[in-house]
């Protein structure tokens, strides 16, 4: 059972949050403030506590509210327990060995450290490949990375950073085969969630108009 799942997570209306004492203008404005300085806290800075099972089941819950054409949920994630990290070092080191044998000791001991540097290490798997044919693989796409947006926001939110990490080994056999990966799906990256023990200054945002246009008329 994953911790936590059994506590209930739930989206307020509006009207609920009106209900709660803040008007539609604090919510708007409190969910800015999150969205705006999220950042990313390397996994090497984050240290325990990891989130307990009520926050956790926060966190995991919010990936559902992610949009989701068809509702396929063409998503999972699979959390890496302590008592598990040494299964997914040797994966990373058996990657390491499938690209090149003729790796290191050192470098396969580097590749062994990956799986220990976070606190809570989940694995986000997108099925990408399955489901209704007629609902484009990129759309499952961008349903998994809303879900995974939705749980780091959430877990900043409640006081933690966190991180994605990603590499060659996503794509190796024995990353496939620990965490059984059927025909269709593909790992995507790690989420790395934990308390900060230090920052770095926020990054400059780049400006709206960078990145929006208007279609002319004609």
């Amino acid at each position: 059972m994953v911790p936590g799942s059994d506590a209930c997570v739930s989206m307020a209306s509006p009207a609920e949050v009106r209900m709660a004492g803040a008007t539609p203008g604090d919510a708007a404005d409190l969910l800015a403030a999150v969205i705006h300085s999220r950042q990313t806290v390397l996994p090497k800075r984050l240290g325990h506590p990891a989130p307990d099972a009520a926050q956790l089941a926060l966190i995991l819950g919010s990936a559902a509210a992610a949009p989701d054409h068809g509702q396929l949920t063409p998503w999972r994630f699979v959390i890496v327990p302590e008592d598990a990290r040494s299964r997914l070092a040797g994966a990373f080191a058996a990657s390491l060995v499938e690209r090149d044998s003729q790796a290191t000791p050192e470098q396969v001991e580097q590749a062994r450290e990956k799986a220990y540097r976070a606190p809570l290490l989940m694995l986000a798997i997108g099925q990408l490949e399955s489901g209704d044919p007629d609902i484009d693989a990129s759309e499952r796409l961008i349903s998994a990375g809303c879900a995974i947006q939705n749980i780091l926001l959430t877990a900043h939110a409640i006081g933690f950073g966190a991180a994605l990490t990603s590499g060659k080994a996503l794509k190796s056999q024995a990353l496939r085969t620990l965490f059984d990966l059927a025909p269709g799906e593909d790992a995507l990256c790690f989420i790395n969630i934990g308390t900060p023990h230090k920052r770095k200054p926020a990054r400059q945002r780049p400006a709206v108009d960078s990145y929006v246009s208007v279609l002319a008329n004609g």
